[in-house]
């Protein structure tokens, strides 16, 4: 099994548990790049400058490179470095961290409105999160569905397994959004509180600014749709495979966020990620010689023995947790906490609605990914869990 087929296989972790234990980091021939798999070299790459987020000779993939999804991807602070990274990065995730949590509880409680049946969950993973950040940037309630459908489509240009159709509907798709932001921005009483902050924050003097500033709008969407809906369906797989943490959850519902916390350790949406050496280095005991890719197991990490113990536990209350999930250093996800408190709501609003039995008899497969543990629930005559 290689490191890309691990992510949604039903039990990845004994496989990474091998690699850690061959090598920290490792040449893969097959894969034609490093791969590392300990926390601490993990942490060495993701703080290093010069391992980079994309190829120096290769800023957007070719595929989608004179696109209007590729316009928007070469402007995403996650896919740039220096000032191009700095910038939006420094307007956007004060403003993230900043959102009362009573607020997005309560615009949770207003959208969860469906039952645990396969398709209501699978629809609500990927509509809520979205829907929730629309609602705090001033989108009206009906445009919900039709931002949210565009920004699953845009997700597609971010996957190197997408289609030749997908790829046109990504195109399509950031398109229609980038209108629909410039429309919203137009109107000075449409903002919500959210975006006018990070407008405030922004630089909006020339053209390349609000086109900037509008790609990383799109881009907070799209990282919260797919990584969020990961964490919510990760949850419910968690609570579905042990009976009594569901039923203690049920009864305590002040333990949700730290039960979704570990999950975000223990069972994490985003399992890989991927640098680029810019300039020959050493890590480790390996020499990095400039154009190597190296791929990083954050879902590895997180169950290293040697910053976790009882990695493969999962603990409410554990002891000074370390995860790789939301990344590490100056690409860290500037909405990790938006994420968790999203889910840790949306998890509560289920089960408040919900009898506890609906989960148990869950289901699912994982959709097809490289990077990505997003389960899709569904019946299957036959199924691994």
């Amino acid at each position: 099994m290689t490191p890309f087929e691990a992510v949604t296989h039903a039990a990845p972790y004994t496989c990474y548990a091998q690699l850690r234990h061959q090598a920290d980091v490792y040449f893969d021939t097959r894969l034609e790049c490093w791969v590392a798999s300990g926390a601490t070299v993990i942490q060495a790459m993701l703080q290093h400058p010069d391992l980079l987020v994309r190829p120096c000779h290769e800023p957007v993939p070719p595929l989608i490179a004179q696109t209007a999804a590729g316009q928007v991807f070469g402007n995403l602070m996650r896919m740039n470095e220096g000032q191009r990274h700095q910038c939006p990065r420094a307007a956007i995730e004060p403003v993230l961290a900043a959102v009362p949590p009573a607020e997005i509880a309560a615009l949770v409680a207003q959208l969860v409105k469906t039952d645990c049946s396969a398709n209501s969950l699978n629809a609500l993973m990927f509509t809520l999160p979205v829907s929730v950040l629309c609602r705090l940037m001033g989108f009206g309630a009906q445009q919900l569905p039709t931002v949210a459908a565009l920004t699953r489509d845009f997700v597609a240009c971010l996957s190197p397994l997408s289609n030749e159709l997908q790829l046109r509907n990504a195109d399509i798709a950031a398109t229609r959004l980038s209108q629909m932001f410039n429309h919203l921005l137009k109107d000075e009483y449409a903002p919500g509180a959210l975006l006018n902050a990070i407008c405030s924050g922004a630089r909006s003097g020339t053209q390349e600014d609000h086109d900037v500033l509008i790609a990383n709008l799109i881009g907070l969407l799209s990282q919260t749709c797919e990584a969020t809906a990961g964490l919510i369906g990760n949850t419910l797989v968690a609570l579905q495979q042990d009976p009594e943490l569901l039923e203690k959850v049920s009864r305590t519902p002040a333990l949700i966020p730290e039960l979704v916390t570990e999950v975000s350790r223990l069972d994490p949406s985003v399992q890989n990620t991927r640098r680029f050496v810019a300039k020959s280095c050493v890590i480790g005991n390996c020499t990095l010689k400039a154009g190597d890719r190296v791929l990083l197991l954050l879902a590895s990490a997180n169950r290293d023995p040697d910053i976790n113990p009882d990695p493969d536990c999962l603990l409410l209350k554990r002891s000074q947790r370390q995860s790789f999930s939301f990344g590490l250093g100056r690409h860290q996800c500037p909405g990790q906490q938006l994420a968790l408190v999203i889910t840790s709501e949306t998890i509560g609003a289920l089960l408040k609605r919900q009898d506890s039995s609906s989960i148990r008899t869950l289901q699912w497969r994982y959709l097809s990914s490289i990077n990505g543990r997003i389960p899709r629930f569904g019946r299957w005559p036959e199924i691994a869990q």
